[in-house]
């Protein structure tokens, strides 16, 4: 029983850092409602400056005043960042802030390697609290006693500063409509640029504080964004005193459940959020929201079919790309597949993102659902290649028909976070089902049939499913189905006022995305020969979004260009440069500024222009 309630105390003490940093994120995302990706990065940087400026402040009053330090200039840094990069795009597509906040994490990634090396960085002990004291005949870490205080203490802070103050009361209700702010002639730059310090600062903080009980480590950024993320959602979005509590559930979770359920301790977190959103949406403590406007920078076009010319040009394009192994060596050919194997699945990505409004932070489950069902067609009923391209698809369209009943009942962030829960409970069962799935060793020597086992014969094979998946989903776009999804995208009143179901729809394009992107991952399985766990991943879902978000999300082959550019380039990087994520990422920032529509959407406005007789 002693040993039960330390557990509940260091729970409680991990959950302050844990609260610092997602009452931050928030705080962003009620005000600007930016899912900001980078705020992983800055709370990694914070450490990173943290554990050099206290190691330079020797003293007890300069380790307390180099962690305040620290926290301070790492928000003069987002700050810099939201002036200069975000403020540029707050008119675009709100996902598309989604991108440059990754780009901005790849390069905090690869500046922190740069900088402070690949190895963990170990911080000092905090002054006058480095031992243990007596609690119930255990011993319990002193310092772990001033985090369970600035817990609350800080929630205090945050609640009269956002109640008893002029800004704070601005804050608030810009959290519940910022449109309406805007009308009463609020400057939202200033007001933006503040809530986005605010909450990087409070990100700094808290891993600040983490240092005397945790290494600070470049692969942090990943995992606490996970958590901060699951935490603002079971909170309820925008809601302080939700995150905290929030926080104190996550945190426990994570303490008892190694020791209760260490079956599904990894992925209990995504079980209780899953839960949460399905029988309360909107979180906790938060509220039920209004009806969504459209979604800021969101210019609603008219898609229309290619034309005669335009069909003429596709067709050669692919004739010419059939012919490529004419020319091109074995390792071309396989970097054009995996190229050609992406646009596929960044195609079934953008039916949702594009077509439906649906952003799905998941979608590499269903991906990765294919690659595994094609593997275990070939090693456990040892059938050939043909069998596992037909039962990978299946087996991610019977995943992406569960999955999506449940998500297509919510919208927004709350639809994005539950694809998100559920494609963490599949990597989960992938990573400790290790008597099928290999575990974390995977499953090797998923190779093709001898008919397609040369470099060229598969790439034609690829190329001709990539091809027909790509121009099944242009069919479905322009079919009934197609509009009606549109329809419900652009207004949701209207549509279910003329007889459209919204759930029945979107539930159906989910589980068509759901077995194209399978089908993409069968594939990938018998190019690369395995299939591992990272195959369903959160950063393959996050590549897919950026793929749709640099192609263009307003046009109807986004995803394929944008899966093409965003490919090319990364292959490219990594075999040129040992700081791949820092060019991509540079890369990725400079080309959602220069076109914030996307590139295949920036060259549609400038067509549609230069054919008015404007000036380009």
């Amino acid at each position: 029983m002693t040993f039960l309630f330390n557990q509940f105390v260091t729970g409680l003490a991990s959950a302050s850092s844990l609260f610092l940093a997602a009452c931050g994120l928030s705080i962003i995302f009620g005000v600007t409602r930016i899912v900001n990706f980078s705020h992983g990065a800055f709370y990694m940087l914070g450490a990173y400056v943290a554990v050099t400026v206290t190691e330079y402040l020797s003293s007890s009053f300069g380790f307390w005043s180099g962690i305040v330090f620290a926290s301070l200039f790492v928000a003069a840094i987002g700050a810099l960042v939201e002036m200069t990069l975000l403020r540029r795009i707050y008119a675009a597509h709100e996902l598309l802030q989604l991108l440059l906040t990754f780009g901005v994490t790849l390069v905090v990634e690869d500046l922190v390697v740069l900088i402070w090396g690949p190895a963990d960085l170990l911080g000092r002990r905090a002054p006058g609290l480095n031992g243990a004291f007596d609690l119930f005949g255990q011993p319990f870490p002193t310092y772990d006693l001033l985090l369970i205080a600035l817990g609350p203490l800080t929630l205090i802070c945050v609640e009269l500063l956002l109640r008893r103050t002029r800004w704070g009361v601005l804050v608030r209700a810009a959290t519940q409509d910022r449109e309406m702010v805007a009308a009463l002639g609020v400057n939202q730059q200033w007001l933006f640029t503040g809530v986005f310090t605010l909450g990087i600062f409070l990100a700094a903080f808290g891993a600040a504080l983490e240092l005397p009980r945790e290494a600070a480590s470049h692969t942090m950024d990943l995992q606490i964004i996970t958590e901060v993320l699951v935490v603002v959602v079971i909170g309820g979005l925008g809601n302080v005193l939700g995150t905290f509590l929030a926080a104190v559930i996550v945190s426990e979770l994570n303490a008892f459940g190694i020791l209760v359920l260490p079956k599904i301790s990894i992925i209990l977190v995504f079980l209780v959020m899953a839960l949460v959103l399905v029988v309360r949406p909107w979180g906790l403590l938060g509220r039920t929201e209004a009806m969504t406007r459209a979604a800021s920078g969101l210019q609603i076009v008219r898609w229309r079919p290619l034309l005669s010319r335009e069909r003429l040009l596709v067709t050669g394009g692919i004739v010419a790309a059939a012919l490529l192994p004419l020319v091109a060596g074995d390792y071309a050919l396989t970097v054009a597949s995996e190229v050609l194997i992406f646009m596929l699945f960044a195609a079934s990505l953008h039916l949702l993102v594009g077509a439906g409004g649906l952003v799905s932070f998941g979608h590499a489950a269903y991906f990765g659902l294919g690659a595994y069902g094609a593997a275990l067609t070939l090693k456990q009923l040892g059938l050939p290649m043909a069998a596992g391209l037909v039962t990978g698809p299946l087996l991610g369209f019977a995943g992406a028909l569960l999955f999506g009943w449940f998500c297509v009942r919510l919208s927004g962030v709350y639809f994005a976070m539950l694809t998100l829960a559920f494609a963490q409970i599949v990597w989960s069962i992938a990573f400790q089902w290790t008597e099928v799935t290999g575990g974390d060793n995977g499953l090797i020597g998923i190779w093709p049939s001898p008919w397609a086992a040369t470099a060229a014969h598969f790439y034609w094979l690829t190329l001709a499913l990539v091809a027909a998946g790509i121009a099944l989903l242009r069919v479905i776009l322009f079919s009934p189905f197609g509009y009606a999804l549109r329809a419900l995208r652009d207004s949701e009143l209207r549509a279910e006022a003329i007889g459209l179901s919204r759930h029945r729809i979107q539930w159906f394009a989910f589980a068509i995305a759901g077995a194209f992107a399978a089908l993409a991952g069968a594939l990938y399985a018998f190019l690369k020969g395995s299939v591992f766990p990272d195959d369903l991943g959160i950063p393959l879902s996050i590549d897919g979004l950026a793929m749709v978000l640099l192609g263009g999300v307003g046009t109807v082959a986004g995803g394929v260009v944008g899966a093409a550019l965003y490919k090319s380039l990364s292959i490219w990087v990594i075999s040129h440069t040992d700081y791949s994520k820092l060019v991509l990422g540079l890369l990725i920032v400079i080309l959602v500024s220069v076109f914030p529509q996307g590139v295949l959407g920036a060259f549609s406005h400038w067509r549609t222009r230069h054919a008015a007789g404007e000036r380009p």
